[in-house]
């Protein structure tokens, strides 16, 4: 007889706790960071029992934490955060994903709506040309050995210097664009073949290429640093590591697998294999992991330069696309966080949670260190998306974490029997959004009714302190695979 879901215990308004003693090995207790407006599509999804799941693990530190974005994934639920001691913790896959460095990429372009609505449509189009998009595609960049190895080691800093962008791309993106130490040797034959052809790719899924405008302003002097104004047009992109990331997750995932089988290592859930940060295992697979995230950041560099092509080939040479932020959502990292009153080295895995750093923090440009770090969220393609910016509480309530995205409501599946292709055009359209995509599914699948309110979503991370609202943009066009 299954379980029934974790207890719940409201904590505040934005903050629920699934007690240590709920399941047996707990080590930690698990918050969801929610409001009772979005509770009642996760109270009996399994996405609850995944929060309890990671609190087993050895040497978890804090919390096992669930952002208000969170459903159900592989191991760890999407908006997972988990941070591990590093003498006695753990790296496990599930908690970074499949899409290794699957992130998000805001573009100004220094035009206004009016500038750029008479040429929505031919726009589309020339975005759905110059990056390809769909299942498998394989249209991008054709690479050699040689340069593979100098894209797993390099990320978008070898795109730059291979006349893919601009110097200035760099400084605002996260680790600027390429994550160390990272070990190109730790990605097998396999994952580089299924990348050769696919950097500058979309993808399929949730991926999307989005044209938007700046419809409203929460903070004008941090939007003003960011070069956003109301009614200036935007691009917003989504896309990760591709088959390339998936291959390096799915052989680390199946050798730890059968590591942990072998020796007899009991796990509340398969799904949750990992190894010790420490081994030879747990090094192999995140000097893995940052060459795939190297590759996921290359990837948005040349899908940036395939955006800039197709606006100035329909709107004119004027068009000068400028890189506003890079973050990621699917990534481990070692940070230095308070536990247990004193400053500790700690492996955070974030899985469809993105880091939200407060103002004045190092890792930072320069010109954004006075507000804090952008968190870009991307909401659906009928609604609206989020400029945010990272508050104190982060650091103490979620290792320096915050949503990233207005999550799943439906899974692909039942988004699909739910929505009809003709009447989800039809409503976008009617709302003036053009949208262009590889297959039917890209709209179903994705259909605005299959997420969270976003706007809930992200009053929910304001109100828990993560983050504070900077920048409102709305679609105006879209490119799905």
């Amino acid at each position: 007889m299954p379980l029934a879901p974790p207890r719940l215990v409201e904590m505040d308004g934005y903050r629920w706790e699934i007690p240590v003693t709920e399941r047996p090995g707990m080590r930690v207790h698990g918050i969801l960071f929610s409001s009772p407006a979005l509770l009642g599509a996760v109270e009996h999804d399994p996405s609850l029992e995944q929060i309890a799941n990671v609190a087993t693990l050895p040497g978890i530190q804090g919390a096992s934490y669930a952002m208000p974005d969170i459903h159900f994934g592989y191991g760890f639920p999407v908006g997972g955060v988990a941070a591990f001691d590093l003498t006695e913790g753990v790296v496990s896959p599930g908690g970074i994903g499949y899409d290794i460095n699957c992130g998000v990429r805001l573009l100004r372009t220094g035009l206004r709506s009016e500038e750029v609505r008479p040429h929505l449509k031919p726009l589309v189009e020339a975005l759905f040309r110059e990056v390809p998009s769909g299942v498998g595609s394989k249209a991008g960049l054709s690479l050699t050995g040689a340069q593979m190895e100098q894209v797993l080691e390099g990320g978008a800093r070898w795109a730059v210097e291979n006349g893919y962008g601009r110097p200035e791309d760099l400084v605002r993106q996260e680790e600027n664009g390429r994550l160390s130490p990272s070990d190109p040797a730790g990605v097998s034959p396999g994952a580089r073949k299924r990348g050769l052809r696919q950097l500058g790719t979309l993808g399929s899924g949730n991926h999307f290429l989005e044209v938007q405008v700046v419809d409203e302003l929460f903070d004008a002097p941090f939007a003003a640093a960011m070069g956003l104004e109301t009614g200036e047009v935007v691009v917003m992109l989504h896309t990760g590591s591709r088959g390339l990331g998936h291959q390096v997750a799915t052989e680390y995932i199946g050798e730890m697998d059968a590591r942990l089988q072998q020796a007899g290592t009991p796990l509340v859930d398969r799904q949750l294999s990992c190894a010790p940060i420490g081994s030879e295992e747990g090094r192999r697979y995140l000097e893995a992991m940052a060459a795939a995230a190297n590759f996921a950041w290359a990837n948005r560099q040349l899908i940036t330069e395939g955006a800039r092509r197709a606006f100035r080939t329909v709107v004119g040479p004027g068009a000068n696309l400028e890189v506003v932020y890079d973050i990621a959502h699917n990534i481990a990292k070692e940070e230095t966080h308070h536990v247990e009153g004193g400053a500790r080295r700690v492996l955070v895995h974030r899985k469809g949670a993105t880091r939200a750093f407060p103002a004045g923090r190092d890792e930072l440009p320069p010109e954004f260190r006075p507000f804090g770090q952008p968190v870009l969220i991307p909401g659906d393609m009928g609604t609206a998306s989020y400029v945010l910016a990272g508050l104190p509480g982060s650091m103490e309530r979620s290792f320096g974490s915050s949503c990233h995205g207005a999550g799943r409501l439906l899974s692909r599946h039942a988004s699909e029997r739910q929505f009809r292709y003709d009447d989800v055009i039809r409503t976008l359209s009617a709302r003036g959004i053009v949208v262009r995509s590889a297959t039917r599914e890209g709209i179903t699948q994705e259909a605005p009714g299959a997420y969270k309110n976003v706007e809930e979503v992200v009053r929910v991370a304001e109100g828990a302190g993560l983050t504070r609202r900077v920048a409102r943009l709305i679609p105006l066009g879209v490119v799905k695979g």
